[in-house]
């Protein structure tokens, strides 16, 4: 048997105008994922990673304050950093904030959704009106509750007086005692409807098998929320916490707007720190490295949680 090579029918044939242009349609139309992903990858690192990248670039260098030019120094801020008492002041300040404000928010989130968790006649309209406060910018409502806390014609400092529950002589956000408490009024007040969604929704999509069974048995409404509720509630508690959690950190619009820091460094967190040594002292270097070692925090702290709890996505 005589085996017969077929000649190749490969040929250089010259591409014209008309067939390039034909390739781009082609390669839209191609079920690779790349022209998909490209823009979103684009938009990713001009504004994700390259900022980031850029941050960690300028601490390792040494601002100097009369030549305004920076030097290079790769340890100088990160030595000035934990030797500097106003961070560690400043971290104390970040997480008694956050985890005061995620406890109140998480109870009055739960209980204002258990009572609004009902298809009966307005519900739907008291619902609609808990979302309110998000839509108010956060400076807004900074500002608004600088007003309503004011020692001299606040609606909320004169009515706490009147009521004999302050002293006049101690103005709420000009003690060092009570300060962080007043600018915590307002993240609660903005912040609490988002809980109150996350309940709803997960109390929504519970099961109503159980509860009926624990009806039938004689359960009572306390016994029905601590095991079963909550129980099969965690996952969404633990994802709202970690959500919020993380967003509790870059805390700076209230206390930048209600006191500034102050009175003296009472209410300073991490995030207005770092603003002030970015915006009053020109020193962009360290201002970069409290912003790391602030997002250096969160991923720890939210890391921490997620093994403990056992968050899933």
């Amino acid at each position: 048997m005589v085996s017969q090579q077929v000649p190749s029918l490969a040929v250089d044939v010259p591409v014209s105008g008309t067939e390039r242009r034909r390739v781009w349609p082609r390669f839209l139309t191609s079920e690779h994922p790349f022209p998909w992903l490209a823009p979103i990858t684009a938009l990713i690192l001009a504004f994700g990673v390259y900022p980031l990248l850029y941050a960690l670039w300028l601490t390792f260098f040494k601002r100097n304050p009369v030549t305004r030019l920076n030097v290079f120094n790769p340890t100088w801020n990160w030595g000035k950093l934990f030797a500097d008492e106003r961070v560690w002041g400043a971290i104390g300040h970040t997480y008694l904030y956050t985890i005061s404000a995620l406890l109140i928010e998480l109870g009055l989130g739960l209980a204002i959704a258990l009572l609004l968790d009902s298809d009966r006649r307005g519900y739907g309209l008291l619902r609609a009106l808990m979302t309110l406060p998000l839509v108010v910018p956060p400076a807004v409502t900074g500002m608004m509750f600088l007003l309503m806390l004011d020692g001299s014609f606040g609606v909320l400092s004169t009515g706490l007086v009147s009521l004999g529950l302050w002293s006049p002589q101690h103005p709420i956000l000009a003690s060092s005692g009570s300060a962080l408490a007043g600018v915590l009024l307002a993240d609660i007040w903005q912040w609490t409807p988002f809980m109150v969604l996350i309940m709803l929704a997960g109390l929504r999509a519970l099961p109503k098998e159980p509860f009926e069974a624990a009806a039938i048995d004689g359960a009572t409404a306390s016994q029905a929320f601590f095991r079963l509720t909550l129980p099969m509630l965690s996952r969404i508690i633990a994802l709202a916490v970690l959500i919020r959690g993380v967003d509790l950190f870059r805390i700076y619009d209230y206390v930048k707007v209600m006191t500034d820091s102050g009175p003296g460094t009472s209410t300073e967190t991490l995030t207005s720190y770092a603003g002030t040594i970015y915006f009053k002292n020109a020193d962009f270097p360290y201002a970069s490295t409290i912003s790391l070692f602030t997002l250096l925090l969160v991923i720890v702290t939210s890391s921490i949680f997620i093994k403990l709890f056992k968050v899933r996505f």
